[in-house]
């Protein structure tokens, strides 16, 4: 076993919890970061942890809500940033008199934009990119099921990528290194995307969409726009952790739908076991916030910069903000795929019909 380190868990949602508390099972030193109301109730209830059949329990887990408290316990060798997207910024007005007190940041979350935010405070020396591609279900407030094991990527740019590789899959979590901290990002990022932003505002499942001729043509335009994206940063898909990302990308770039259909929605199917995406559990848990904007909306930004055009990732973006804000009605799209497709490629011009 390698030596123990200290470990700070910035969140402990599914991701949070599910790579920290493998750590404490594995005798890594873990301590969390949370809110307020999380943390009373991790302290309270301990973690629960389903891994691959086994209930796992870790009953007084090190939880904090105060960042000053958590440094004033020891000097920590790695930060694990696992919160979603959307409270990046928050995080980083709360931490950032503290930057200089931080240990490096493995950075896990989805998404193309978190890691250059993260730089900003902290500096390009101390910020790892990671990414998990195990399918990781939350149950409750630091309670999680594993529904797929494959693993979890880190970019091989920092000193302490190779040690914490190791500890990682010393815990179970199988981590693998790549030299590319954006092509690690990017291929995620399109798995992501898959059935996800359609999934949440027409409140139908993954397989239902995939299924659906016209609905998955969409899902294949996203895709393409995202790809076009990628090769105008001179960017290629990698294989990620049990994902076939290079496969997935060239058959929805260069087979016809008809044809891509059966194979890929055959892969997706198995790639979210049975969780809804996280755009839809997003939006129906009423937080009122979507990772699209992080997503689909960085496909957008970066499309724009590079004159690439990118209307469906365009219209998907917000249509599901405004959806999540309350500007447009919950029930707008609901089980209606034919609205959708058409509202979809009329707002971009006849030429997409």
């Amino acid at each position: 076993m390698e030596a123990r380190l200290n470990w700070i868990i910035f969140g402990a949602g599914a991701i949070g919890t599910y790579v920290g508390g493998n750590l404490i099972q594995h005798g890594q030193n873990v301590v969390f970061l949370e809110q307020p109301e999380v943390t009373s109730h991790l302290r309270e209830n301990g973690l629960k942890l389903n891994i691959l059949g086994q209930e796992l329990r870790i009953l007084h887990p090190d939880v904090y809500s105060s960042l000053p408290e958590v440094l004033a316990l020891a000097t920590f060798d790695v930060a694990v940033f696992a919160l979603k997207s959307y409270d990046t910024q928050t995080a980083l007005e709360s931490f950032a008199p503290f930057s200089s007190s931080l240990p490096p940041v493995l950075c896990l979350q989805n998404g193309v934009e978190n890691e250059p935010a993260l730089e900003m405070i902290l500096g390009k020396n101390k910020v790892i990119a990671g990414t998990v591609t195990s399918a990781v279900r939350r149950r409750a407030a630091g309670d999680i099921f594993l529904e797929r094991l494959r693993g979890m990527g880190v970019a091989d740019v920092h000193p302490r990528s190779s040690l914490l590789v190791r500890a990682l899959s010393d815990a179970g979590l199988n981590a693998r290194l790549y030299p590319s901290p954006l092509a690690m990002k990017w291929s995620k990022m399109l798995t992501n995307l898959f059935a996800n932003a359609s999934s949440a505002i027409l409140d139908m499942p993954p397989e239902d969409i995939l299924s659906h001729p016209g609905l998955y043509r969409v899902e294949i335009d996203q895709l393409r726009e995202a790809i076009a994206v990628m090769h105008g940063l001179h960017i290629h898909p990698i294989n990620l952790p049990g994902t076939p990302v290079q496969a997935f990308t060239w058959m929805a770039n260069n087979l016809p739908p008809s044809f891509s259909r059966p194979l890929i929605s055959r892969v997706a199917g198995k790639g979210r076991g049975q969780k809804m995406p996280s755009f839809h559990i997003d939006l129906h848990s009423g937080r009122g916030k979507s990772e699209v904007d992080y997503l689909n909306g960085a496909v957008v930004r970066i499309g724009q910069h590079l004159h690439i055009p990118t209307p469906v990732n365009q219209w998907l973006n917000q249509t599901l903000l405004n959806l999540t804000q309350g500007s447009l009605p919950l029930e707008t799209y609901t089980h209606q795929p034919d609205k959708y497709i058409y509202n979809l490629y009329d707002s971009m011009g006849s030429k997409y019909i």
